[in-house]
């Protein structure tokens, strides 16, 4: 994969990458499009316009989980439950050394590719409820 994602934090050994997906590098409550955008490694505009269709579709908002979540399916990606409580993003990531997630936490959804989670804050110590990953 030719990840155009995060700029690396040098001499650190995080793993959170600073990212964001936004071509006008805006924080604009668009969280679902960033998240999706890195973890399949493609551009924000075409990942909006992706989601956009579901959208329109489905009659619902494009940051509504069941949106959002049926153009993952689309794309190969199958839904898991985290059955834990305390469980943190930064623990999943560790965890998950291999392989492209997207979480789901209370009101933010949060990419991690191959151990690191991206994002444009740290948001490791978040809970994630589930994640998506492509099978």
């Amino acid at each position: 994969m030719k990840n155009h994602y995060y700029n690396i934090i040098k001499g650190s050994d995080l793993v959170y990458k600073s990212y964001n997906a936004n071509p006008q590098g805006l924080h604009t409550g668009d969280c679902v499009i960033r998240a999706i955008s890195t973890a399949l490694d493609q551009s924000w505009q075409e990942t909006l316009a992706g989601i956009t269709v579901f959208s329109l579709m489905l009659s619902d908002m494009p940051e509504s989980n069941r949106v959002w979540g049926n153009y993952l399916k689309s794309k190969g990606y199958k839904r898991h439950a985290i059955d834990t409580d305390d469980y943190t993003v930064e623990q999943f990531a560790s965890d998950h050394p291999e392989g492209i997630y997207i979480l789901a936490l209370s009101g933010h959804v949060v990419a991690v590719i191959d151990g690191d989670y991206i994002d444009t804050w740290d948001s490791g110590k978040e809970l994630p409820i589930y994640y998506w990953r492509k099978e």
